[in-house]
């Protein structure tokens, strides 16, 4: 990333918490004011404002986190009246910066509109999801794993599954790769069912303790995996309830965004122009139903089945992003 890209970067994200800052700021007649730098003003309103936007925040600790926006907040103002002295706003960079970030502000608050449309999650609905994933909540276990992970070959398949079958030992898988002068990674790790994606739990719940199994062929890699160990942590649905019913909430909002998009492209006049108007057909946005897009893969450090990111929308979570990760938290 070259200096000019890293400046864009950083100013996207600084100017998209200005933008977020910003708001109130025309209402100050409405609000206390909570400092003023120079010639300007920060409002309370303006503090609460990021204050209901940041995480983690308890009655205990609300009045240090209050301290610590508006120290940011002041920062930043300091930082505006400079830029604006040194003329910056008029610079092209910082120009597109802030109407992109203006965008993203308000894209932000269609989709939150749109959302708040949308009905809530019932108890049945709840209590079925509960009852449909015994794996995640009534029977869920915590692994003790060891995982290798490589790069898949034309000819490695069946060579592959034969050798694990009789391995005794994940010392004895990566004893054979090394004699194939294959590259492989070595991961051990302690994962809960909500942080293995939903496509593997169940085959991994069906294996004994100290077995070893091919769980993965497809992305053009292997993952070869032993349980080390379980034990049994079951979660109760009352608990759960809660985790349960924003993941499906947070599903229905994003497939009420999808549908909402599909039928605003299809109303929408859309022309590509210069290298883009020689793609054929409307190319499907990744993550729409029935994209065909490839899923982003794991950074190499954190690749295989223990490093991967469960898959958004396969489990209950508070955020959709995060697959299941948040469900005990």
């Amino acid at each position: 990333m070259n200096r000019h890209q890293r400046f864009l970067r950083a100013a996207l994200s600084l100017l998209f918490f200005a933008a977020l800052a910003g708001c109130g700021r025309h209402d100050k007649g409405a609000s206390q004011v909570a400092a003023r730098v120079n010639s300007d003003e920060i409002t309370v309103s303006q503090v609460n404002f990021l204050l209901a936007r940041t995480p983690n925040v308890t009655k205990e600790n609300a009045a240090q986190a209050k301290r610590a926006i508006l120290a940011r907040l002041i920062e930043q103002q300091l930082a505006e009246q400079q830029a604006v002295k040194a003329k910056l706003d008029r610079s092209p960079p910082v120009v597109q910066a802030l109407e992109f970030a203006k965008a993203q502000v308000l894209a932000e608050a269609y989709r939150e509109k749109l959302a708040s449309a949308l009905p809530k999650p019932t108890d049945a609905e709840i209590k079925q999801y509960y009852a449909d994933h015994p794996e995640l909540f009534a029977r869920r276990r915590i692994f003790n794993l060891d995982e290798i992970n490589f790069e898949a070959t034309d000819s490695l398949g069946a060579a592959l599954g034969a050798e694990v079958a009789k391995a005794r030992s994940m010392q004895d898988v990566a004893a054979w790769l090394n004699a194939q002068g294959i590259k492989y990674a070595e991961r051990r790790a302690v994962r809960a069912a909500e942080q293995i994606p939903l496509e593997v739990l169940p085959r991994l719940q069906a294996m004994k303790d100290g077995e070893i199994r091919v769980l993965n062929s497809s992305g053009g890699r292997y993952d070869v995996m032993q349980v080390v160990a379980t034990k049994e942590l079951p979660i109760d649905e009352a608990t759960a309830a809660p985790r349960i019913g924003a993941f499906i909430f947070n599903q229905r909002a994003r497939e009420a965004l999808v549908d909402d998009m599909t039928k605003l492209k299809r109303s929408a006049k859309i022309e590509y122009v210069g290298e883009f108007a020689a793609e054929a057909g409307t190319p499907t946005p990744i993550g729409a139903k029935g994209s065909a897009a490839p899923k982003p893969e794991a950074p190499k450090e954190e690749g295989g089945v223990l490093g991967r990111e469960p898959a958004p929308g396969q489990a209950p979570a508070p955020d959709m992003e995060k697959g299941v990760k948040g469900l005990l938290k």
